[in-house]
This record gives C-alpha cells, sequence and structure tokens, in this order.
C-alpha cells in the first residue's frame, strides 16, 4: 500500500473513531476535499494535515505515524518511534 493510500485509510479511521462526520471539517476544509483525501485520491500539504489534526484533537504527527503504520504493517507504534529518535540522534537534531 503506497502512503496515499495508507493516509486514506488512517484518516477515515481516525476520524470514525473520533465519531466526526466528514462536515464536522468545515472549519478547514469541504465535505468532498476530506472525502478525495479518504478516497486516496490526492495528497494534503502538512498545513491541511495540521488542521484536520486539529479538528480531530490529536498531534499531526499522530495521524502521519498511523498512516505509516497502516501502510507498513511490520512496524508498530515502539519500533517506528525508535526508528524516528534514531535517526534523528543520528542527524545530531536532539
Amino acid at each position: 500500500m503506497d502512503i496515499k493510500e495508507a493516509f486514506a485509510v488512517a484518516l477515515k479511521q481516525v476520524r470514525t473513531a473520533k465519531r466526526l462526520t466528514q462536515e464536522d471539517f468545515s472549519n478547514v476544509s469541504s465535505r468532498t476535499y476530506v472525502s478525495t483525501l479518504e478516497r486516496g485520491l490526492k495528497n494534503p500539504t502538512l498545513d491541511k494535515i495540521e488542521d484536520l489534526a486539529n479538528v480531530m484533537e490529536i498531534h499531526p504527527l499522530t495521524l502521519i505515524t498511523f498512516a505509516y503504520m497502516v501502510g507498513r504493517s511490520d512496524l508498530d507504534s515502539v519500533e517506528l518511534f525508535s526508528l524516528v529518535t534514531k535517526q534523528l540522534d543520528q542527524l545530531a537534531l536532539l
């Protein structure tokens, strides 16, 4: 599964878990745009991911992380964060 498809699945699963409708995003996006994201037809910008995450009351990295977990069933959240932390350490950014 590519990242666009994985993001689509993650967005829809988080939205439904939070019991939100596509219309609940009307302050940040049209219902049709949210629908196109959930069908994997478009890629959101980082700004749009932040807007969507704010509506769902989660951190944008939670949504992005979940998308990568959906796309790669071989990684759980602990392994993924360990990998990211290691790579950030190697870049001397922490």
